[in-house]
């Protein structure tokens, strides 16, 4: 087992998924992008409460600390470009067209909590080598499932702009594998994940050789998924 060392984040994937956490098949339901200056995990953590019994002269007779529940990871994605259909992926805003029904514009309307994304990221690993053939090694993550996507304050003035979208996440959902190739399998070929994310589960990081995919100004499709 190597010993990796991140970097610097390299590119990340959202995904539409629906009101059950299945990843959405189609044409305009992914985006790459790589204009982004950091991604935040908070922990949600719910403390539980302590008991303790205390006599009347002061001596404590018994203590329990609480057990800590945790609630998952508070989002925080902080981006430069101003994708409109990032923007519509993040927060389930709808798109603006032009005459000739291509993307120009996003409207802000209301919190969609309904709806939903899954976040990929992919994070350079420092100074590992490479194996024959391969181009590099990152650590990826995967958060399958992130609900109430909020675009939070903008300013626009003399300055560099940059956009903040906020969300949570939820366990359970249907990634399963995932739609995508982001590992390897025994036979060394590009697959999906070789175990699919567990009902409780967040977030999963694992360190693969398989390239990220290439950004870009438009929406990706999302492809039927493939068999690890």
């Amino acid at each position: 087992m190597s010993c990796p060392l991140i970097a610097t984040a390299d590119v990340f994937r959202v995904t539409r998924v629906d009101r059950c956490g299945n990843p959405v098949q189609g044409n305009d339901n992914a985006f790459v992008a790589e204009c982004f200056s950091s991604i935040a995990f908070n922990n949600n953590v719910d403390d539980g409460d302590d008991i303790e019994y205390k006599a009347a002269n002061g001596k404590v007779c018994g203590y329990r600390r609480g057990c800590p529940t945790f609630r998952g990871f508070d989002v925080e994605i902080n981006f430069f470009a101003v994708s409109p259909e990032l923007i519509e992926l993040l927060t389930g805003n709808p798109v603006y067209l032009d005459a000739s029904g291509e993307v120009i514009g996003t409207d802000t309307c209301s919190l969609q909590c309904k709806t939903g994304f899954a976040l990929e990221l992919w994070a350079e690993v420092l100074g590992e080598d490479c194996d024959e053939g391969s181009t590099g090694q990152w650590i990826y993550f995967v958060l399958p499932w992130i609900t109430n996507g909020l675009l939070g304050d903008m300013e626009i003035g003399g300055e560099a702009v940059t956009l903040q979208v906020t969300g949570a996440t939820r366990a359970g959902g249907n990634w399963g594998a995932g739609p995508y190739n982001v590992t390897r399998n025994a036979g060394g070929a590009p697959s999906p994940m070789l175990t699919p994310l567990g009902p409780t589960c967040h977030r999963r990081i694992f360190i693969t050789d398989v390239a990220p995919p290439v950004p870009s100004c438009d929406y990706v499709p999302v492809p039927v998924p493939a068999t690890p």
